[in-house]
């Protein structure tokens, strides 16, 4: 069976990240792909210059659209931009049984902040115990917790347990803003934890890399047997993406993963 996937993300018309990434990461990883947009915005491999919101009750006609229609068989949900945003989604999903990833847009690679800072309390209360599996970045945890962003391992763990504490089912924190060498990532759940070793990679191209690694982990949930196989899955497909992104050509800044490597040999 080929799963369906569900998208609730925001449009990069640059196709690195948000929805278009999101699409590409799905399909690469033997998922069909669909998508319910919740923002357009305006940006390249360089920045975002604007960002226009789509009405909470245009998305969730959306989702119901798809609903009513199409076997869902997991969601990631990224960018939501504002509490009434949040609220939709998590309404609009609600009965759903199946997995669900949020990864915690919060912030662009450029520096932009792509969620209302009175937004955070509404994806900490309303969507955080629906998530399935939370995807966030060493920022996103500590915006998320209200302090500041780790700097060890051992500062990782405690953040992972802290947002767990919060409602988060499973916790996998991404530890590429780490110094160092090495890129730890760290999958917590009520089972235990397990450390996804890997080597930071000398590339600027990594524009839409935490929406690939979710969007990998929701199909990778439907299809593998265990959380921890398909997080190994979706680390190691995206590990692979960002190594065949200097490949491409697209922009002058942070460039995009190379999410169809493996059909180009």
């Amino acid at each position: 069976m080929i799963p369906n996937i569900l998208s609730i993300a925001g449009s990069d018309p640059s196709g690195g990240a948000g929805v278009q990434a999101d699409i590409k990461a799905i399909s690469a990883n033997g998922g069909y792909a669909m998508a319910a947009l919740t923002a357009l915005t305006a940006q390249n491999t360089q920045g975002v210059r604007a960002v226009d919101l789509v009405r909470p009750e245009m998305v969730a006609a959306q989702i119901a659209a798809i609903r009513e229609d199409i076997r869902i068989d997991a969601v990631k949900i990224g960018m939501l931009g504002t509490a009434e945003l949040i609220s939709a989604v998590a309404e609009a999903i609600k009965g759903l049984s199946v997995p669900v990833v949020l990864d915690p847009v919060m912030v662009a690679k450029g520096g932009d902040r792509l969620l209302a800072a009175e937004a955070v309390t509404a994806l900490r209360e309303v969507m955080l115990p629906r998530a399935t599996v939370i995807t966030p970045n060493l920022p996103e945890a500590a915006d998320l917790l209200g302090c500041a962003v780790a700097q060890s391992r051992s500062e990782m763990r405690d953040q992972a347990r802290g947002l767990r504490v919060m409602g988060a089912r499973a916790v996998y924190l991404k530890g590429g803003h780490l110094g160092g060498e090495a890129s730890p990532d760290l999958l917590l759940d009520g089972s235990g934890e397990t450390w996804i070793e890997g080597l930071r990679l000398p590339t600027a191209n990594t524009h839409g890399t935490g929406c690939t690694l979710s969007s990998a982990l929701a199909t990778q949930l439907v299809r593998a047997p265990t959380l921890i196989t398909a997080a190994r899955a979706a680390r190691a497909y995206t590990h692979r993406a960002i190594c065949a992104a200097d490949g491409l050509s697209v922009g002058h800044g942070h460039g995009p993963l190379d999410h169809f490597f493996a059909a180009r040999g």
